[in-house]
């Protein structure tokens, strides 16, 4: 409409050729040309010559037919991006995403039903890898029933989107030990990690105290932030997202229905591709600190407070552990032990940071009496304790007596009268008004 209202306004002579050119941007060859095909065919000269007809670089019908086709038989959840990649690995059909939602669209197997996220205000990327890692689990039905939920465990660094992944039955505190002791040991120790506020990273009860895990990264040097929101730690939620719909259909493909299978699948082909795909380090710095000497298996392990017993047990999960010697001293009763539990279920007992030998009891200690021999069989113990004033006068008369035999004392009788026998005050005290 444009191109006819200039071409007019050349054929009533109140535009030149040249000016007409400066206003289309056509060199002044090919305005001659649309002129020509005006005054012969009319309106209809000045429209496209490959309008209406199949573009030279078009797929061909077949083509487009074979990918639906396979859609519907194969792929009939999977989103266009995901169905595009799938179709250049095993059918050798290359084309673009935006070719197949098109296609999709066309024969009414696409909606584009995802709905719009309100707009927040986006968070930057850190600048260097391992300044800060987002951690999340992710529990899903990740196998579509051949085997039991489970819970895949998401560690993704901010800057670069490089992510480690495992799969655990349950998102608890021994699993995620043992995957952030396994991320240590591969790249090294964060300066942040970004988790939520479930129980294993934040005391349920008291906030300021430590769980094992934020006693693992005090022990590190590594800073704990809490999210206050999903949208928060929104990049390792969008990771679980995409791992819910590009991770479920691999395990689908190759046929894994267990959790050990599924980590050794990690391990081997999806990590490193998922990376491969997602992540870009080019030019960026990398600030995990070496792990190098550090004993992280006495970091990453449950730690419990115990009290020595005077037969130098103590007590761990309903089980009494006898304490032996060696070149540590023993501790002193009463004395406070610190029981380590490590990932490998073993336990390592310190005392003043020096570990101490020990042995399983099978059944608690019998005591052992200090002095196994039985008293005389006059002894005080054996008689009942009298109270009041009969037991006194008793008491007074066993200590006179013993006096007497001991010091070989004479009563006597100072004013000569009948029942004023005294002894001497050395013995016993004399016996008061009231006796």
């Amino acid at each position: 409409m444009d191109r006819l209202k200039v071409i007019l306004r050349i054929q009533h002579d109140r535009l030149t050729v040249l000016e007409g050119c400066e206003i289309l941007g056509l060199s002044l060859r090919q305005l001659y040309r649309i002129l020509k095909r005006y005054r012969t065919e009319g309106e209809a000269g000045l429209c496209h010559r490959l309008r209406g007809r199949k573009s030279n670089k078009a797929f061909p019908e077949g083509l487009q037919t074979k990918a639906v086709r396979l859609y519907r038989e194969q792929y009939s959840d999977y989103g266009p991006t995901l169905f595009a990649e799938k179709l250049a690995v095993y059918h050798d059909i290359h084309i673009s995403r935006q070719t197949a939602m098109r296609w999709l669209y066309k024969a009414s197997l696409w909606a584009g039903n995802r709905k719009k996220r309100p707009h927040r205000r986006k968070r930057e990327r850190r600048d260097s890898i391992g300044s800060l890692i987002q951690f999340d689990g992710s529990p899903h039905d990740w196998f579509e029933g051949r085997g039991p939920a489970c819970c895949l465990l998401v560690a993704i660094d901010d800057a670069s989107n490089r992510s480690m992944l495992r799969f655990a039955p349950v998102e608890d505190t021994y699993d995620v030990l043992l995957f952030w002791r396994d991320y240590v040991q591969r790249y090294g120790i964060p300066a942040e990690i970004y988790t939520d506020w479930a129980a294993v990273y934040v005391h349920p009860v008291n906030p300021d105290r430590l769980t094992p895990f934020g006693r693992a990264l005090k022990a590190l040097g590594i800073r704990h932030i809490k999210a206050g929101s999903p949208q928060s730690k929104g990049r390792v939620e969008r990771s679980n997202r995409t791992h819910q719909d590009r991770l479920i259909k691999a395990l689908r493909e190759h046929h894994i229905s267990t959790i050990e299978q599924a980590n050794r699948f990690l391990e081997k082909h999806y990590t490193e591709a998922h990376n491969r795909h997602f992540a870009h380090t080019d030019g960026l710095t990398d600030l995990h600190r070496s792990a190098k000497g550090i004993d992280l298996d006495n970091i990453f392990c449950l730690e419990e407070i115990r009290h020595v017993y005077n037969d130098w047990t103590i007590t761990v999960q309903a089980q009494f552990i006898q304490l032996l010697k060696s070149d540590v001293p023993l501790p002193p009763p009463r004395s406070k032990l610190i029981v380590h539990q490590w990932l490998d279920g073993s336990l390592h007992i310190f005392w003043n940071e020096h570990e101490l030998s020990f042995k399983p009891l099978p059944s608690r200690p019998t005591p052992v009496p200090k002095n196994p021999q039985s008293p005389a069989p006059n002894h005080p113990w054996r008689f009942k304790p009298l109270g009041g004033l009969a037991g006194n006068r008793r008491r007074l008369k066993t200590l006179a007596s013993k006096a007497i035999k001991t010091y070989d004392l004479k009563p006597y009788r100072p004013n000569k009268r009948k029942g004023s026998t005294r002894y001497a005050r050395s013995a016993f005290p004399p016996k008061s008004s009231s006796d």
